[in-house]
C-alpha cells in the first residue's frame, strides 16, 4: 500500500507562445491551454481514486488543476509555494496571497503560502540558485509525502516544467535547447521509493506503467546513471531557467 502522486505540468500559458511574453506577470492559460485541460480531464483514468488536489500558487497551475481535475469533493486545492517555477522573470513570479485568494475563493487553500513567496531575491529561499532549488525540491517532496499519507490514495500535483525536474530529480529526455522535457499538461505518475516514510530525501520513482506509457520498451536510467546525468543536464539547462550558482 503506497500513495500515488500524479505530477502534471500546467497547460499552455501565454508566456509559452514566445520569449517576449515572459515579461507578462503570472499569465493566464491560452485557449489551447484550456482545451488541453479538457482533454486531460477526459483521458485521466483515476478521477474516482483522487483524494487531494495540490498545486503551485501561480494562476496557470491553479487553473490547470481546477479545469482538469476540480470537483466539489476535492476542494479546496492546497497551494504549496515550494512548487512554483524556477526563474525570477515576471511570468514565473506569482501574485500576492490576498490576490489569488480573492480570485479563487473557497476553491483554494492558501494557508501554506508564505506572504513573501513572490520574493525571489538573494535572501529568499525562492531565489533561482541551484542549491536553493535542490533544498526547495526536498521541502516539496516532504510536504507531498505528508499530504499523501500512508494509504493507497492518489493525489494530483500541478507544477511547472523546470521545477518538476528538481522535484523528481529526473534529468532524462530534455531536448537540446529546451529547459524541460515535460510537455504542457503532461501527466506522469510516481510513488515514494520508501513507502514507510523514513527516507530523509523523500525520493520519488516513476511508476512502471507511467514510464511505459511515454517511453515504451525503453529501459529507464538507473539511479547511478541519473546521478551522472544530473550535473551535466543542470549545467546545460540552467541558463534557460535563469538559474544561478
Amino acid at each position: 500500500m503506497a500513495p500515488t502522486i500524479h505530477l502534471v505540468r500546467h497547460a499552455q500559458g501565454y508566456h509559452n507562445l514566445r520569449v517576449e511574453n515572459e515579461n507578462m506577470h503570472d499569465p493566464d492559460l491560452t485557449p489551447l491551454g484550456e482545451e488541453q485541460c479538457a482533454a486531460l480531464r477526459k483521458a485521466f483514468p483515476h478521477h474516482d481514486k483522487v483524494t487531494r488536489l495540490v498545486a503551485s500558487p501561480m494562476r496557470r497551475t491553479l487553473y490547470t488543476c481546477i479545469k482538469a481535475f476540480g470537483e466539489d469533493r476535492l476542494y479546496p486545492v492546497v497551494a504549496l509555494d515550494v512548487l512554483q517555477e524556477v526563474s525570477d522573470v515576471p511570468s514565473d513570479t506569482g501574485s500576492p496571497v490576498e490576490k489569488i485568494q480573492a480570485e479563487f475563493g473557497d476553491k483554494l487553500d492558501a494557508s501554506r503560502v508564505r506572504e513573501d513567496w513572490i520574493d525571489k531575491g538573494p535572501k529568499s529561499p525562492f531565489e533561482p540558485a541551484l542549491h536553493k532549488l535542490t533544498e526547495r525540491a526536498l521541502e516539496a517532496r516532504i510536504a507531498l509525502r505528508e499530504l499523501a499519507g500512508k494509504g493507497d490514495d492518489h493525489i494530483v500535483v500541478v507544477s511547472h516544467g523546470g521545477f518538476l525536474h528538481f522535484l523528481t530529480d529526473e534529468w532524462y529526455g530534455i531536448p537540446t535547447g529546451s529547459a524541460t522535457g515535460w510537455h504542457n499538461c503532461e501527466l506522469r505518475s510516481y510513488q515514494f521509493v520508501d513507502p514507510t516514510g523514513q527516507d530523509p530525501d523523500a525520493a520519488l520513482r516513476e511508476t512502471a506503467e507511467s514510464w511505459a506509457s511515454r517511453e515504451g520498451e525503453t529501459k529507464p536510467p538507473t539511479e547511478t546513471e541519473m546521478r551522472e546525468m544530473r550535473s551535466v543536464v543542470q549545467k546545460r539547462i540552467s541558463p534557460l531557467l535563469n538559474v544561478r550558482e
